[in-house]
């Protein structure tokens, strides 16, 4: 079995042209968000700047989206007179796709019926790279077609794998490879299993990512790894090449923070490393 090494990043980062310009290296959407969260979408966001995309606009709820633009100048928020996601929204998300790369979605939109529903809308509708993570997880689970065809990566944690594929997976390495495999084949995504050894495959290549500390255990430390994927998704790389470079960076930004914080160590602090991880 492949094991993910720092070589992969030879194909995100080459030597830029001096006459690079904003939006060479892509704009991406992050969807999510709600009345009483507001985190998810933030570790996104900043986790794919660090990670080289040159711009990223976040689109949630009135609540969330003023406080995401709180936390740095960097951060373009676009606020929803909302306290949820629902499908009287969607006319307007879909029209902030244009002119972006790829999009992110599901973090801290929560489990409601209503914002179910807009994920299904949406992940129907959209034709851009889509990461799917957290809560949107959830809602691709009753309706598996809806990525047929698309360039999509799914990051799920043990509990959210078992939701999305039906089988329940331990600590046995041996089943996780091919639980994720066939479940790849099945929805025809990348998926990346995230664990203390992730498991990623498109269905045809499967290989495992050894990077990573027992401390990012702390809430966030997911979202830091989806934004990361939507930054190369939104560069141009494929889903697969995405996904293994992302969990192999954010891994490392994540044992470089736990050295130095151990159980203290926040999805903060890992942002803060992914550009020591890259170099």
């Amino acid at each position: 079995m492949t094991v993910v090494t720092k070589s992969i990043l030879k194909k995100v980062y080459g030597k830029r042209d001096p006459w690079s310009r904003k939006y060479d290296f892509g704009h991406l959407l992050v969807i999510g968000g709600s009345k009483q969260y507001s985190g998810s979408p933030t570790f996104n966001a900043l986790a794919a700047l660090r990670s080289g995309v040159d711009l990223v606009t976040v689109i949630a709820p009135e609540r969330a989206a003023n406080i995401i633009a709180s936390f740095k100048p960097d951060l373009i928020a676009y606020p929803l007179g909302c306290d949820y996601f629902s499908t009287e929204q969607l006319e307007e998300v879909l029209q902030m796709t244009d002119r972006k790369n790829a999009v992110v979605i599901g973090g801290g939109m929560t489990r409601r019926p209503e914002v179910m529903e807009f994920e299904d809308e949406f992940l129907k509708k959209i034709e851009l790279p889509v990461v799917i993570d957290a809560d949107a997880i959830y809602a691709l689970s009753k309706n598996k077609d809806v990525i047929k065809g698309k360039h999509a990566i799914i990051t799920p944690h043990s509990r959210e794998f078992t939701t999305l594929s039906g089988k329940k997976v331990g600590t046995d390495l041996k089943e996780r490879i091919k639980y994720v495999d066939a479940t790849a084949k099945e929805i025809g995504a990348t998926i990346l299993l995230k664990g203390h050894i992730d498991v990623i495959s498109d269905g045809e290549r499967t290989v495992m990512n050894r990077t990573g500390s027992p401390f990012m255990t702390k809430g966030g430390c997911g979202d830091t790894l989806a934004g990361i994927c939507g930054a190369y998704l939104a560069r141009g790389l494929d889903a697969f090449t995405s996904a293994c470079a992302a969990a192999f960076v954010n891994g490392r930004a994540g044992e470089l923070a736990a050295r130095k914080y151990k159980e203290s160590m926040m999805a903060s602090d890992l942002i803060e490393e992914i550009s020591n991880a890259i170099r």
